[in-house]
This record gives C-alpha cells, sequence and structure tokens, in this order.
C-alpha cells in the first residue's frame, strides 16, 4: 500500500523521467509492470511512452518500450546526465567537499560521480593538490581541461553505454592502486541486495574500487533507493556512507543507517 502510495503521490512528469531512466538501464519496459509500478491506467501509460518517444527518449514496441536502437546507444549517458539532474548537483557538491589536499581518489563511471568532478574547488585542481583515477571518458575530459591535473586512466575495454573502459586491463590497473576515497554510482540499492548495476564488467570494476580505497561513498539519487539492478555490486554494508538527496524514504534511509552506514541527505 505504502509503494501504491508513493506512486499516486508522482507528477506525469516525474513518472516519465523514471520510465525513461528504467529504459536506459534495462533495454525493455513492459507495459504490464509500468502498469502495476504506477498504478496509473494503462491508458495513461501508453501516453507517457508515446511522449517519450516523440522525444527520442524510447521506441515503442509491442507490449512495451525498447532504448532506442543505434547512435541512441553513444547518447545514453547523456541522457542519465539530465534525469535528476538538479539532486545529482547537490550530491555532487557535498561529495567535492569532502576531498581533501594529497588525496588519492577514484571515481567511477556514473553521472553522479561526474558532478562531483566538476565541483572540486580551484585549490584541488593543481597537480601537486589530488591523484585522480577513473575509467571515465566524460570524468578524464573534465579532468584535462583543468591547468595541470594529476591524473590517471585506466585502461581497458570501451563500453559506449557507460562512456568507460572495463574489463580485465581495468582491473589488473586498479590491482596496483591505493586510494584514499573512491566514489561509485549505482542503478540500485536495497536492503537485501545492496548496490547493484546493469552491467557485470561494470559491476567488477566498481567492486574492485571499493576494495582498493580505505574509504568508499556511495552517491546516488533517491530514485536508485528501492530498485534492484541487474549485477550486485556491494552489499550495503561494504560503503562506509552514501549521500543522497532530500526525497530518499525515509524507512530505506534509517534501515541503511541501522546496518552502520552514514546517510548524508542534500
Amino acid at each position: 500500500m505504502a509503494d501504491a502510495q508513493k506512486a499516486n503521490d508522482l507528477s506525469a512528469a516525474e513518472r516519465r523521467n523514471l520510465i525513461a531512466q528504467m529504459v536506459l538501464e534495462r533495454g525493455k519496459v513492459y507495459l504490464t509492470d509500468l502498469v502495476e509500478q504506477f498504478q496509473i491506467t494503462e491508458t495513461s501509460i501508453r501516453r507517457d511512452l508515446i511522449i517519450l518517444e516523440t522525444n527520442g527518449q524510447l521506441k515503442r514496441v509491442y507490449g512495451g518500450a525498447v532504448s532506442v536502437s543505434g547512435s541512441s546507444r553513444s547518447h545514453s549517458f547523456t541522457e542519465k546526465m539530465r534525469l535528476n539532474n538538479n539532486a545529482k548537483q547537490r550530491i555532487g557538491k557535498a561529495a567535492a567537499e569532502m576531498i581533501k589536499p594529497h588525496d588519492v581518489v577514484l571515481f567511477d563511471s556514473g553521472t553522479t560521480t561526474l558532478q562531483i568532478v566538476k565541483q572540486i574547488p580551484a585549490d584541488l585542481r593543481l597537480s601537486t593538490s589530488i591523484t585522480m583515477v577513473t575509467n571515465s571518458v566524460p570524468v578524464s575530459q573534465e579532468v584535462l581541461a583543468w591547468p595541470s591535473p594529476n591524473l590517471i586512466v585506466l585502461g581497458g575495454i570501451y563500453l559506449p553505454d557507460y562512456q568507460a573502459t572495463a574489463g580485465p586491463q581495468t582491473l589488473d590497473q586498479l590491482q596496483g592502486l591505493a586510494a584514499d576515497l573512491a566514489f561509485l554510482g549505482a542503478d540500485g540499492l536495497t536492503i537485501e541486495g545492496g548496490a547493484t548495476t546493469a552491467d557485470i564488467l561494470m559491476a567488477e570494476v566498481d567492486r574492485l574500487m571499493a576494495e582498493r580505497s580505505r574509504k568508499t561513498v556511495l552517491v546516488a539519487d533517491s530514485s536508485k533507493l528501492g530498485r534492484i539492478g541487474f549485477v550486485p555490486i556491494k552489499p550495503i554494508s561494504a560503503f562506509q556512507m552514501l549521500l543522497t538527496d532530500t526525497d530518499a524514504p525515509a524507512d530505506i534511509v534509517e534501515a541503511i543507517r541501522s546496518q552502520g552506514v552514514e546517510v548524508i541527505l542534500v
């Protein structure tokens, strides 16, 4: 009943935002599942899918919708950047304030971790201040615009959907590193399943980043809480901190805190 009430509290724009995110992460959504999840009529869901298709965010098929084929693969990261962007910016600012001089910091390929990098203050952008390690092309491009960055870019297999590298080469390079901080994103976060993502290779990278860091911070906007992704990354107890926004469900936040994880709402 509580989940149904939360679904009914969503505006049409918020609901379409969530549907677009689900298509990006899963590749396909089913009409019957959307009706059940959002507790609205099939007609309303069809209207949502028509609007999202008109905006180029998905393609309608019999029984549901799929991600747009072809060139959309290279744009999926850009699409994710637009989802819940205000919350991601607030999370990014709070995370950037945690970074201290001389830190070695790992950043995964998430859109929220990119917001962290965008908001790192000027005094930490000098080559002698911090060392940054990432498998993310957008993060690398952002840092390379700094005056003299100290940046390590992890090689490996390039995954267009994530604009990032993964695979054996990426893991080998990570094994030789030790970091002060790791900032990781997630496609879903539940008490039972922990942090999850949609890709096996990306899960491997995130898992090892957490293991190679003294402190691991999960950065995830509130839409990810209560959702389960395809591949587990780590249980909740493996993270020292969760940074999320103030729309996070109170019951999930309290359950996470009960596992010894610091939760900061921004």
